[in-house]
């Protein structure tokens, strides 16, 4: 985490909106490029930069990468994301050019808590200056063997 500072806050499914500290999302659709290694035709990954989009989702099996390459160099001050699977793995990287191998930012693994719960929201704080590109890894089979990667949103301040 180099001239990074990060602080995680787990959220639940009643606090996705209860949030508003006047800063508005990033309009990602605008400002990046946006790649997924798989993507379902009915779930594509602009969806989940849209405030009522359906999400996204792989169709194929396993890891799924998603890259978000940015035009000009942006601050990123807030991440927000929401899944849906209840045994998933994701790390997220993020790089100042388009290198190949970015910087590690956060690794988050959970089994949904309590039981019975169907949205995990994970929203951290940091400080990132000159980000070009941001990389999100999704593991969906983490104990329950091969599965699809979704992801409900992702929100950037």
């Amino acid at each position: 985490m180099t001239n990074s500072t990060l602080m995680n806050e787990r959220r639940t499914i009643h606090d996705l909106e209860a949030r508003e500290d006047g800063t508005p999302w990033l309009d990602v659709k605008a400002l990046a490029r946006l790649e997924a290694t798989s993507e379902d035709s009915r779930y594509p990954i602009e969806s989940v930069f849209e405030e009522h989009g359906q999400g996204w989702r792989a169709v194929e099996v396993g890891e799924q990468a998603i890259r978000l390459i940015f035009d000009e160099p942006q601050r990123i001050k807030r991440i927000r994301l929401c899944f849906q699977e209840p045994d998933t793995e994701f790390t997220l990287h993020w790089s100042t050019d388009y290198t190949p191998t970015p910087r590690p930012l956060v690794r988050q693994q959970w089994d949904f808590s309590p039981p019975g719960s169907v949205m995990q929201i994970e929203e951290y704080e940091v400080d990132l200056n000159g980000v070009r590109m941001l990389q999100l890894v999704v593991s969906p089979e983490i104990k329950r063997g091969p599965a699809i990667a979704t992801l409900v949103s992702w929100h950037l301040a």
